[in-house]
C-alpha cells in the first residue's frame, strides 16, 4: 500500500492543528497547577514565569494523528505493532520526563531508564531488520543503536534552551527525514516524520518567541526518542555504507554540535555535564549581539544547511557523496570552533 504526498501533507496538517488547538488548553491546565519554569536559576534566560508541560500536546497530537490514519486507512496488525514500536518507548521515556518536570529526578535514575528503553528498542529493531543501515555483526548493531538512541534523546533535551530553538530545529529535520523516507517507499517513517513536522510546526505556534509555553523534558525526550529511532530506520539505500551512516548524523549535526560545545565547555571548566548552564549554542549566539528570535531562526537555519547536503548524498552519492561528507565535516568543525570560542557565561 502506498500513499501520495498529498495525503502525507493532509496528515501533517491535521497533526498541526490537533497541536495547535490543543496547546492553549494544556498551557490552561498548567497555569492552574502551578506547573511553571521559574527563572530563579542563573542558567534560566527568561525573566517571567512559563508553564512547561507543552509536550503534553505534542505527544497528544502525534499519538492521536498517527493511529488515527491508522485506523481510517490501513487497520493491520502489521501496522499497528510497527507504530507502537515506536510510538511506546517514546511515551514511557516521556512519562519519566513529566515526573522530572513535576517533582525532579536526578541526572543517574534518568540516565538509567533512557539506557533500559534504548536497549529494548535496539534488540527489537536489529531483530527485525528494521534498521536502515547494518554493520553486519549484531551485537555492534545493538550497541551502536543504544549510544545513539541515548546520545540523541539528550542532545534534544539538552538542545531545548531558547524558544522555539529545538521545536522549530526537530520540525526542519522532521522535513528531511519524510523526504527521504517518501522518496524510498517507507509508509510508516514517512507518515512518523511528516506527524512530527505538523505537531512540532503546531507547537512552535505557542513557543516561538515569547514563548507563551515550553514543551519541559516530557516534550523534548519524546521527540528525542522519534527523532533517534526515524533516523536510524529511514534506509537511504546507498553505497558504500559510511555514505548512509552519515545521512542521520548530518540530519542531527545541530543539535550534536550544540551538546559537543555545552559538554566541552563544562568538561574545561570542571563542571558537571549534566549541570545546567549558558554554554548552549543559543545562549552563545546571544551573547554575539543577536536576539531570541534571530538565534532561533539561525539554528533553523543551520539544520537546513546540513539537511540539504544529507539530501545531497542521499540524491548523488556517487558524484557529491564524499566532497559533501568533508564539506560537512569541515563546516562543521569550523561552527565548533567558532561557538566554543565565545565566552560562557557564569
Amino acid at each position: 500500500m502506498s500513499y501520495s504526498l498529498f495525503q502525507y501533507v493532509g496528515l501533517g496538517f491535521m497533526a498541526l492543528i490537533i497541536v495547535g488547538l490543543v496547546t492553549p488548553l494544556i498551557r490552561k491546565f498548567a497555569i492552574r497547577i502551578n506547573a511553571m519554569d521559574m527563572p530563579s536559576s542563573q542558567h534560566k534566560t527568561h525573566a517571567e514565569p512559563v508553564p512547561y508541560l507543552g509536550g503534553v500536546a505534542i505527544i497528544i497530537g502525534i499519538v492521536v494523528t498517527t493511529y488515527g490514519a491508522i485506523f481510517a486507512t490501513a487497520l493491520t496488525r502489521e501496522n499497528i505493532s510497527l507504530a507502537t514500536y515506536v510510538i511506546f518507548p517514546a511515551v514511557a521515556i516521556a512519562v519519566m520526563g513529566l515526573v522530572d518536570d513535576l517533582q525532579g529526578l536526578a541526572p543517574w535514575p534518568r540516565l538509567i531508564t533512557q539506557t533500559i528503553t534504548a536497549a529494548i528498542v535496539a534488540i527489537t529493531l536489529v531483530s527485525t531488520d528494521a534498521s536502515g543501515v547494518a554493520f553486519g555483526n549484531r551485537f555492534v548493531d545493538i550497541a551502536v543503536t543504544i549510544l545513539w538512541i541515548v546520545g540523541i534523546c539528550n542532545s534534544i533535551n539538552f538542545f531545548d534552551n531558547l524558544d522555539g530553538g529545538a521545536t522549530g530545529t526537530v520540525a526542519v529535520i522532521s522535513f528531511f527525514i519524510f523526504f527521504i523516507a517518501f522518496d524510498r517507499g517507507q509508509l510508516l517513517v514517512s507518515a512518523l516524520s511528516i506527524v512530527m513536522a505538523g505537531s512540532t510546526l503546531g507547537f512552535l505556534i505557542w513557543n516561538k518567541s515569547p514563548a507563551k509555553i515550553y514543551m519541559g523534558d516530557a516534550g523534548a525526550l519524546f521527540l528525542g526518542i522519534l527523532v533517534s529511532v526515524l533516523t536510524i530506520r529511514v534506509s537511504p539505500g546507498i553505497k558504500p555504507n559510511f555514505l548512509s551512516l552519515s545521512i542521520p548524523v548530518l540530519l542531527i549535526a545541530v543539535p550534536i554540535l550544540d551538546t559537543c560545545v555545552a559538554v566541552t565547555s563544562r568538561l574545561n571548566n570542571n563542571i558537571s555535564p549534566f549541570t545546567g548552564g549558558r554554554d548552549h549554542l543559543s545562549h552563545r549566539l546571544i551573547r554575539k549581539g543577536l536576539s531570541r528570535k534571530k538565534a532561533a531562526i539561525t539554528l533553523w537555519s543551520l539544520s537546513g544547511l546540513f539537511g540539504v547536503m544529507a539530501c545531497s548524498i542521499y540524491r548523488w552519492p556517487d558524484s557529491l557523496g564524499f566532497s559533501l561528507i568533508t564539506v560537512a565535516s569541515v563546516i562543521w568543525g569550523t561552527l565548533f570552533v567558532f561557538f566554543i570560542k565565545i565566552p560562557r557565561a557564569d
